[in-house]
């Protein structure tokens, strides 16, 4: 159902995480989100993250806002983006240290960054029948909701990673655990839907990453099969985003430099979703031609034009000469524009995700008047806004 995004073209948004504020210091630790907003420091606390959020992305003109993931606990690289769902899954053991079983982690040992990553983890065994979830997704929307009149997109990690990402000690397989982690996740997807949501994000299908490893006890039909069961019914009131990238621990990528979604893509075509994420910062849009050609028609591509991984600002020229490529293969009202990945988990700071988000809005405007677009206004580009006069010559 396209409603955030039905009749647009170029429109700007964001992958989700961005940056905490250095004085968000309350965490939830496993604690629901409702009990959290029950305790004073964290209630003023998240609630102010959030405005700032909001602020940060109307003063840089984005169209479609995040939530920022400010639910997630501020741990290293990321972790709470996993943990957030691992501590809140009826059958998920106690956490502990243990490498992850996730194929990407095969050539990595003690030396490596993402090792370290993957220590702090703390990874869960499944203990038993997976059985309700209390992820509060919808809670998380409510919080931000009313701060805006533009909509906002909240995102959750896939059960496809969550599967990856814990140690199978109750189920005969691990594709039978993935899809009762996808039946579980379905309907705190629904309750979000339910409670107004114009859009949601779920966060990396396996396909493409496990394209990369050799011998997988999953195939790509089967992700496919158990990545419709996740959405399952939500096309149906609300628009529903995939997001896909090559890693973000710490804006690390997990796999190859020159990896490719070609082979993946006409599996991803199959998932039952409005729009679908790709990079094409990152990688200098290796794959653009692929997505124009191999992604149907009747899905909008959300191409990332300013990546998460570096903390070179992106010119606004260097924006718009990657969006005009993008366009030389995805029509206009399919395109929308947006970062790899989220800027949040230790990626970078606050001033250079919000000059990121500047850069990327003020690229689309630059194409936005070559096409005969409106432009959207952008108040930190204003130059009569501006403390610091302008000096000519």
């Amino acid at each position: 159902m396209f409603n955030a995004t039905k009749d647009k073209a170029l429109i700007t948004t964001t992958t989700g995480a961005l940056p905490r504020p250095n004085w968000y210091t309350e965490n939830l630790r496993g604690a629901p989100l409702s009990t959290g907003f029950s305790r004073t420091a964290y209630r003023e606390q998240h609630f102010d993250c959030l405005a700032c959020h909001v602020a940060a992305q109307n003063k840089a003109g984005i169209d479609i806002l995040v939530d920022g993931d400010a639910r997630l606990d501020d741990d290293v690289a990321g972790r709470s983006w996993v943990s957030y769902a691992y501590e809140r899954i009826e059958g998920m053991g106690p956490p502990q240290v243990a490498v992850q079983p996730y194929a990407a982690m095969a050539d990595k040992g003690p030396g490596d960054y993402i090792w370290e990553v993957i220590e702090t983890r703390l990874t869960p065994d499944v203990e038993g029948p997976i059985g309700a979830t209390d992820l509060q997704l919808d809670r998380a929307w409510k919080a931000i909701a009313p701060m805006t009149d533009k909509p906002v997109k909240v995102g959750s990690i896939s059960a496809q990673v969550i599967s990856h990402m814990c140690n199978n000690e109750h189920y005969s397989d691990r594709y039978e655990l993935l899809m009762a982690l996808s039946e579980a996740f379905n309907a705190e997807y629904h309750a979000l839907a339910d409670a107004g949501a114009p859009l949601l994000q779920i966060e990396e299908p396996s396909i493409h990453q496990s394209m990369q490893v050799p011998n997988q006890e999953i195939s790509a039909e089967q992700y496919v099969e158990a990545f419709n069961r996740e959405v399952a019914g939500l096309r149906d009131k609300t628009e529903v985003w995939c997001h896909t990238c090559w890693g973000s621990r710490g804006a690390q990528k997990m796999f190859a430099a020159d990896a490719s979604y070609e082979k993946a893509l006409p599996y991803l075509d199959q998932l039952d979703v409005d729009v679908i994420t790709l990079e094409g910062a990152s990688n200098n849009g290796l794959d653009f031609a692929h997505y124009g050609e191999i992604i149907s028609k009747d899905k909008k591509i959300a191409v990332g034009v300013v990546s998460h991984r570096t903390l070179q600002i992106e010119r606004p020229e260097e924006v718009a000469d990657l969006i005009r490529r993008a366009l030389e293969h995805i029509e206009p009202e399919r395109l929308i524009l947006s970062s790899d990945c989220g800027f949040g988990r230790q990626a970078m700071s606050r001033s250079h995700a919000f000059y990121k988000m500047i850069s990327l809005v003020r690229g689309a405007n630059i194409v936005r008047r070559e096409l005969g677009l409106d432009e959207v206004y952008i108040p930190a580009a204003d130059a009569g806004l501006s403390m610091v006069p302008m000096v000519d010559g």
